[in-house]
């Protein structure tokens, strides 16, 4: 018995130069093969339809045209047609059976499929499902016909040729080649690619930037067809739809695994945690698309999102981003597979897709849980009884507002199904595509219900609430999930604040207390240095990162990928409501407000002795939260914090939906004005610096310019412009105010801010550039 890999050089004779030598040719993809012979080619033996071309006259062919054109133009004599293939021969000494069963494809009258083959027989490494082709140099088009000269014939050459090789195997599988053209504008911002939903209805917008991400990454190296295609989204308008798109394309590019959040939902920080930690390990994510506009507005008349994850949970690099971009100014074709089905997101299960023979290739699309793996870290890092056991008090009560965002299930699952907690904890938390006509923006203004359910109005002003009992504490999420806004009774915590408190209690939670301690904190730039002053107390390494959390994740991955420093365990965070670890690659909201309760948690259970920095490496566990003692609320913990380390006056004007050219000019000025501006004395202040903001990357040495225009104070206090990256449409400009104050902690921040903002609108003359200077959003 023989059998293995041939190529063989089939000659025929080309009499004139007008003569048909008979050969015919199909092609699929760059895959060639014969699909006639008649004629002069019919006389030359064993040369049968079905075999795969590699060559012509010592040419590599490509496509059946180009075949036939090298063929044509040949001059008279012989045309070499080179054949490759799997040959199998074996010589029958007796009797005994063959060794396999054969059948007629169905979807091809004249195709004879291997259905199932006998490793004792004949032919054992003969693989089920490949076409028979030929017996004895005949071409075999039935099973009748097959079956005769099989039984009729002690000595047998057989021809199989892959069924793949033509495609007549993959029915749904297979791709379809669609040709498109660029679309201009598809360039990511800080994180992801937004624009309105309407424009990613339009046709081959959504197609262009999946293949075009698709090419990126197969060209850094990344195996799409091991591993898993992890697809989830916030639940917006044009969810569902693109996630049956994205399904198709990846499996016309060669995915044959992908799992997809039930209901077409997952939070942001879930897909970074589900990348991470569901396994087995070979069947681990390579990367995911998340559908999501962030915080944006969601409707058919409103914005819509796409953004690549990497394998390791984390926003793509801009060494990534910008190959996409690049890729989506050149793009010619993408490929679907338009006849896959539809896959059911409403249940949890796996549904697998087979080619029409059953055999050659299958796809998996497997629809999880949402929660799962996220809620299941997360109890791996909190303690979750002694958060229960805060909850319980009955001086105790809290709200949860997910603003009709996707992270509503997760709610319900932390809050009710393991806390035990009652359901009016949760607030707006059935996710909604449109979230409910509102602007699932977790800050004073757009958390409205929230807000005035706590006692204040969208300035953070204390209002009257008569004899409504107002929440111990109260939290809210942005769409996909991954910010989060903190709210005390009547008392509202800022972003910087957050961050700074959280770093400053990281023992008392057991994901940095069982790893020896926190190790390293980051903020983006516009975000106050209320943690620089945690760092420099506690000797944190501590990190002035542009805003986009893809600056952060190299930082925690500095060991892991890049053999650098170990700067983990870590803590981070941005101004504009985003705060996280490195237990994922992306900011968490729900990670923050448990980190909150922890600490509340904590230091409404901890004994009266208790040294954090003699201590907190032998505390095992809370004690129970002693409620016989007043509670010591979320303004008490902040209040603590300012007097130990001062306070950072903060705030931030948001003008949004604004004319991009007029914005753009303002920036360019203030950029072109910097060094006049050095030294300048306005007001009350005097500018120490003005610049525009660069970055060099302490981990793998990559520069990110025009990171936004600062004017630092001598007395440290700092006014920041940028241009936001994450609007659906128009532009957003940002203005930052900061004024430190060891002292004087007191005041209310409009008040403290207002020398300062005057400065700032002066220095920018907003009004000019954007016809207004009355902000949409303050916070």
């Amino acid at each position: 018995v023989w059998q293995g890999r041939m190529t063989i050089t089939w000659v025929v004779k080309k009499t004139t130069p007008s003569t048909k030598v008979g050969l015919t040719f199909a092609s699929v993809g760059k895959v060639v093969a014969i699909k006639g012979v008649s004629g002069r080619a019919a006389k030359v033996t064993d040369l049968v339809p079905g075999l795969r071309v590699l060559e012509v006259n010592g040419t590599t062919v490509s496509g059946a045209k180009q075949a036939c054109e090298i063929i044509r133009k040949a001059p008279v004599g012989d045309i070499r047609v080179t054949t490759g293939g799997q040959h199998h021969s074996a010589v029958r000494i007796s009797e005994e059976k063959a060794g396999f069963t054969i059948g007629q494809f169905k979807a091809k009258a004249d195709f004879i499929l291997l259905t199932q083959v006998d490793p004792s027989g004949l032919f054992p490494d003969v693989p089920k499902g490949h076409f028979l082709w030929s017996v004895n140099g005949k071409r075999m088009k039935t099973v009748k016909q097959a079956v005769k000269v099989l039984r009729g014939e002690k000595s047998l050459a057989v021809v199989v040729v892959r069924p793949e090789d033509l495609g007549y195997d993959l029915g749904v599988l297979k791709p379809t080649l669609m040709k498109t053209k660029p679309i201009e504008g598809q360039k990511p911002g800080t994180s992801g690619l937004r624009k309105k939903t309407k424009v990613f209805m339009q046709k081959d917008y959504l197609e262009n930037f999946v293949q075009s991400t698709f090419n990126a990454i197969r060209a850094r190296g990344t195996n799409i067809v091991e591993g898993t295609l992890l697809i989830g989204g916030d639940g917006r308008y044009f969810n569902k739809e693109a996630i049956q798109t994205i399904i198709k394309m990846a499996v016309a590019n060669g995915v044959k695994s992908i799992w997809v959040g039930q209901d077409g939902l997952m939070s942001t920080p879930a897909i970074s945690a589900t990348i991470r930690e569901r396994g087995p390990v070979w069947k681990k994510a390579f990367g995911a698309f998340i559908l999501t506009a962030s915080h944006n507005p969601g409707g058919p008349d409103e914005d819509f999102g796409i953004k690549y994850n990497c394998e390791n949970g984390g926003p793509a690099p801009d060494i990534l981003t910008n190959t996409i971009y690049e890729n989506t100014t050149k793009i010619s074709k993408y490929f679907s597979c338009s006849d896959f089905p539809s896959i059911d997101l409403s249940e949890c299960g796996l549904t697998t897709v087979k080619s029409f023979d059953g055999t050659s290739k299958q796809v998996s699309v497997e629809v999880i849980s949402s929660t799962e793996n996220h809620v299941t870290l997360l109890k791996s890092i909190f303690d979750f009884n002694a958060i229960r056991g805060l909850l319980n008090r009955k001086d105790f009560s809290m709200v949860y507002d997910a603003m009709h965002g996707v992270n509503g299930p997760y709610v319900k699952k932390v809050f009710v199904d393991i806390l035990e907690q009652p359901e009016t904890v949760c607030l707006n938390c059935v996710p909604k595509d449109d979230f409910n006509g509102g602007h699932a923006d977790p800050n004073l203004t757009y958390a409205k219900e929230l807000v005035e359910i706590m006692g204040l109005d969208r300035k953070g002003t204390k209002i009257d609430t008569g004899d409504k009992l107002v929440p111990s504490f109260g939290a809210a999420a942005d769409g996909d999930g991954d910010r989060n806004m903190i709210l005390g009774t009547s008392f509202f915590v800022s972003p910087s604040d957050s961050l700074a408190v959280i770093a400053s209690y990281a023992h008392v939670i057991p994901f940095f207390r069982s790893q020896g301690g926190l190790k390293g904190v980051a903020r983006s730039m516009p975000t106050s240095g209320a943690v620089d002053l945690v760092a420099k107390d506690l000797g944190f390494d501590l990190f002035e990162t542009p805003t986009g959390w893809k600056y952060f994740g190299n930082l925690m991955d500095s060991k892991a990928i890049f053999k650098g420093t170990d700067y983990t365990p870590f803590i981070c965070g941005e101004e504009s409501f985003g705060t996280g670890s490195d237990h994922v690659r992306e900011k968490d909201g729900l990670w923050a407000v448990l980190a909150w309760l922890s600490i509340l948690a904590f230091e409404n259970s901890k004994p009266e002795d208790y040294d954090s920095k003699k201590s907190f490496m032998s505390m095992l566990a809370f004690e129970e939260s002693d409620s016989s003692k007043p509670l010591v609320t979320v303004e008490d913990i902040v209040k603590r914090h300012w007097a130990k380390y001062g306070r950072n006056y903060y705030c931030r004007w948001d003008f949004e939906g604004v004319e991009k050219a007029g914005a753009e000019k303002m920036m360019d000025k203030m950029r072109g004005d910097a060094k006049t501006n050095t030294g300048k004395e306005i007001g009350q202040y005097r500018i120490a610096t003005a610049d525009d903001f660069s970055y060099k990357d302490p981990v793998d040495g990559s520069v990110a310019k025009k990171q936004g225009i600062r004017f630092l104070m001598e007395d440290g206090s700092r006014i920041i412009f940028r241009l936001s990256g994450t609007a659906g449409s128009g532009a957003t400009v940002r203005m930052y105010i900061e004024q430190y104050e060891k002292e004087n902690i007191d005041m209310v921040a409009s008040e403290a801010l207002d020398g300062l903002v005057k400065v700032a609108l002066e220095l920018s003359a907003i009004k000019t550039y954007i016809g207004t200077d009355e902000p949409t959003v303050i916070t």
